[in-house]
């Protein structure tokens, strides 16, 4: 029995057009359905966490607040629930510092912070006395401060602060993104700890500049007021292997995009690193703020943001809104192909 005839080269490509056309529209829709759908549950939580009252700007935020906002590879974007509401991305700020630092020393860097997770609170000085005044990871506070150190350089704080935000409203694409004076300065009055910190690595001679210099880079940059979507769009170059996908700028090579998500998996939750990856499985940076960057290589670039915090300074909803998100999806780096 004679078999169909093969269809025409051109009916195959108009096929397969309309079937990754249809694939595309189906895609759309279910991204947008998941996040309104979490955004829903998220509005019916009772336990919402509890809010950093130890900062007085952050401790006047209600708990009451969620948005989460998605950029894919394709450049299409996603929200819902507040998202277009800009607040306080503190630690979150830490992957654009790192960013910025190993762009200006590379490798260097790592003779003066580690790369391991830390099993500490995020304001730990336990581990420093140990280990010689080298904090564990670029993630924790110590570990910042000293990356606030080597981006500073010796230069003037203000402008530091003013490159620092330059280069965060370049990986966003946005001129609006500003610093929140109010934070920075509740950062600078609370922050005893950080200047405790500080002092105790400058005594094992790990930092190299003014103590007062790079504090005052580091609670500037805590103070980075970002929207969830400006958020996302910010994080899309570690989506895209190094690439700004607006100015095709290459931010950081592959290698150090990966490795720079490395970091954020490992290391991203602080003391709570471990418990993120296993229950969401996805590279993610939090901030006392209740923001959380999360990366998805290849895929997508997440903010969430709920103030309520858990009891390892990570945001509640922030958390549980990623870890069903990861399930909807399948986007955990575990996941099988």
């Amino acid at each position: 029995m004679r078999g169909r005839p093969a269809p025409a080269p051109e009916r195959l490509a108009a096929l397969r057009l309309r079937l990754a056309l249809a694939k595309r529209r189906h895609t759309i829709r279910s991204l947008a359905a998941i996040l309104a759908r979490i955004a829903t549950e998220m509005a019916g939580e009772i336990d919402r966490g509890t809010v950093a009252d130890y900062i007085p700007s952050l401790a006047r935020v209600s708990p009451a607040h969620f948005g989460i906002a998605l950029v894919d590879a394709q450049g299409r974007e996603y929200a819902a629930g507040e998202a277009e509401m800009p607040f306080s991305i503190q630690s979150v700020s830490k992957v654009f510092t790192l960013t910025m630092a190993l762009r200006l020393h590379g490798d260097a860097l790592w003779h003066r912070v580690g790369r391991e997770p830390s099993g500490s609170a995020f304001n730990s000085i336990v581990q420093l006395e140990s280990e010689q005044g080298i904090p564990r990871n670029p993630f924790i506070n110590a570990g910042a401060i000293v990356v606030s150190d080597v981006v500073l350089a010796g230069a003037d704080p203000r402008e530091t602060i003013g490159d620092v935000l330059a280069f965060v409203r370049r990986l966003a694409s946005d001129e609006r993104i500003t610093i929140d004076r109010d934070v920075a300065h509740s950062e600078a009055v609370t922050g005893f700890r950080n200047v405790a910190l500080a002092n105790y690595m400058k005594s094992f001679g790990n930092m190299s500049g003014d103590v007062e210099g790079a504090l005052k880079l580091y609670f500037h940059q805590c103070a980075l007021a970002l929207s969830c979507r400006q958020l996302a769009r910010a994080g899309r170059y570690l989506m895209l292997d190094g690439r700004h996908p607006d100015s095709d700028e290459q931010v950081v090579s592959p290698l150090l995009a990966r490795r720079i998500n490395a970091l954020m998996l490992l290391c991203g939750h602080y003391d709570g690193s471990g418990e993120f990856a296993y229950r969401v499985g996805i590279p993610g940076k939090s901030g006392v703020g209740g923001g959380i960057l999360a990366i998805v290589p290849g895929k997508a670039s997440i903010a969430v943001w709920s103030p309520g915090l858990n009891e390892r300074g990570n945001s509640r909803l922030g958390t549980l809104a990623l870890e069903r998100l990861a399930a909807a999806t399948g986007w955990s780096v575990f996941e099988g192909a």
